[in-house]
């Protein structure tokens, strides 16, 4: 089965597809999306799944993500986007500097859209936001501890089996295998 990875993040397919690698043939489309504006992760992943679809009229996935930080009442929330590309992770982190909570969560939604409807799938990642370390990954992945490294420390393989998005789509990849 071939699946389209819907996104203008290619580091994000990237990690789609090494995933997905000897399951299914991923291919990548550089759609960009409307911004949709909801609380729910889940909720704007499905607008943007049938934005997609109707656009592209093939079985596809979308994700959308959200940064929820204990200390600051889910601040960045489903706004994580937004927020890290006018104040970063330095920024994160000069909001954070008082504060002894360190505590945080990433949540990603994955929403399949084909001729029948669309489904959501979501992952939690449990975490503590920390100095930046490491090299690798992208966005918040350096601020984002789990267990004593942060996902930009994490080798891609890794990342790809333990990750909120990860576990997003193994719920997606369980469902389906069984549903084909």
């Amino acid at each position: 089965m071939k699946l389209t990875v819907v996104t203008s993040n290619r580091y994000k397919a990237e990690e789609v597809a090494a995933f997905f690698w000897g399951i299914l043939d991923v291919e990548h489309i550089d759609l960009e999306c409307p911004e949709y504006r909801h609380d729910d992760v889940g909720e704007i992943a499905r607008q943007k799944a049938e934005y997609a679809f109707n656009a592209l009229k093939k079985p596809l996935i979308v994700d959308d993500t959200g940064l929820y930080i204990n200390a600051l009442n889910g601040f960045p929330g489903p706004y994580a986007s937004y927020v890290f590309h006018t104040i970063g992770n330095e920024g994160i982190g000069a909001l954070l500097k008082e504060k002894s909570d360190k505590t945080a969560y990433f949540e990603t939604a994955v929403a399949y859209a084909e001729e029948g409807g669309i489904r959501v799938f979501t992952g939690r990642l449990e975490g503590m936001i920390v100095a930046p370390r490491g090299s690798g990954g992208f966005g918040y992945d350096p601020i984002f501890e789990w267990g004593d490294m942060t996902l930009a420390e994490l080798p891609l393989t890794e990342k790809c089996v333990i990750s909120h998005r990860a576990r997003a789509l193994l719920a997606f990849r369980d469902w389906i295998v069984s549903a084909r």
